[in-house]
């Protein structure tokens, strides 16, 4: 079992290596996430390989259409 963190962790990583294995990091996260009870995640920004607004708008629109709603930390 992956806990939301590690999954998050995972993500980061993969956005940092041009988005290797970022659809089964995404399908862990969902998992994960719904272990929870909820299908939303917050991500830290300065976590990000692209963090003006378009880049964090496209990471939404992907993440939503594999069922994960993302927010972002301020």
């Amino acid at each position: 079992m992956t806990t939301i963190p590690q999954a998050l962790e995972s993500i980061y990583s993969s956005l940092s290596n041009d988005n290797d294995n970022l659809d089964t990091h995404i399908a862990t996260l969902k998992s994960a996430l719904a272990e929870q009870g909820t299908n939303t995640v917050e991500v830290d920004t300065a976590q990000l390989a692209q963090q003006n607004r378009q880049g964090r708008k496209y990471m939404q629109s992907y993440f939503k259409q594999r069922g994960v709603l993302v927010t972002f930390t301020k």
